[in-house]
């Protein structure tokens, strides 16, 4: 079975060209071990818990974002690496921008509460508490490819993890940082929960974050040209919303 992979190597005046290689595994990962023990030792890509743990492995197959380990490959199939990350050489993206976005979201526990943390309490968390950091929401995040100041999905799910988590003494600061380039840019698209192993929802969980965020006062930045709600637009199509029926 042959199976394509695009090269890049930045050191080399960052040519990139794609490489054709004949493989007998049918796993995506085993097949890129081979690859490198047998065909090209110069084969860049990277590498964990090889179980879907880690998330290390992530690469697009075709377009679509996926774990390597967890991935059955095709007759000629495209491997890539992940979009809207720097590449350094061959499959392997710069991830060092996930620092950044945690930081800047504030998704994280800065003073704890004394609050007696139950079973229920853990549960709310659980299912954000999963995600392992493998970028493919990011790669597929159309707001994020052309905005990369876009807090973006893994980010904003991570903060509703904290918001949620009653350890948290005051979420005040993560909520008012995540509405500026935050889950008002999002465009709910759900590409971010289609690719994700872990079988988080993103766009749920960013809708989750627009309502708590109304009700602590603020308001979508989109509507603030909307001031005259019904009455937009309607005097210019002839009707006078005021002159009854």
């Amino acid at each position: 079975m042959n199976i394509k992979i695009k090269r890049f190597n930045k050191q080399n005046h960052e040519n990139q060209s794609t490489s054709i290689f004949s493989v007998s595994k049918t796993n995506l990962l085993q097949a890129l071990n081979e690859i490198k023990s047998i065909s090209d030792a110069s084969l860049t890509f990277r590498c964990g818990c090889k179980s879907g743990v880690c998330g290390s492995c992530a690469v697009r197959v075709n377009g679509i974002e996926v774990l390597a380990c967890k991935t059955i490959i095709n007759e000629n199939d495209l491997i890539e690496p992940l979009k809207n990350r720097t590449v350094i050489k061959d499959l392997v993206v710069d991830v060092s921008h996930e620092t950044f976005l945690i930081k800047k979201s504030k998704a994280y526990l800065d003073t704890n509460s004394e609050l007696e943390i139950s079973q229920n309490d853990t549960k709310l968390i659980d299912i954000q508490s999963n995600c392992i950091l493998c970028n493919a929401c990011y790669s597929s995040c159309p707001v994020y490819e052309v905005n990369k100041e876009f807090l973006g999905p893994f980010a904003l799910t991570r903060a509703l993890r904290y918001i949620n988590d009653k350890k948290v003494l005051n979420n005040s600061s993560i909520i008012d940082s995540i509405q500026d380039k935050g889950i008002w840019d999002c465009t709910l698209c759900s590409a971010c929960t289609f690719v994700c192993p872990q079988g988080i929802d993103p766009k749920a969980d960013i809708l989750q974050l627009q309502n708590i965020s109304v009700q602590k006062g603020y308001e979508n930045p989109n509507f603030s040209n909307f001031d005259s709600g019904m009455d937009f637009g309607m005097q210019d199509m002839g009707f006078d919303p005021n002159a009854g029926f």
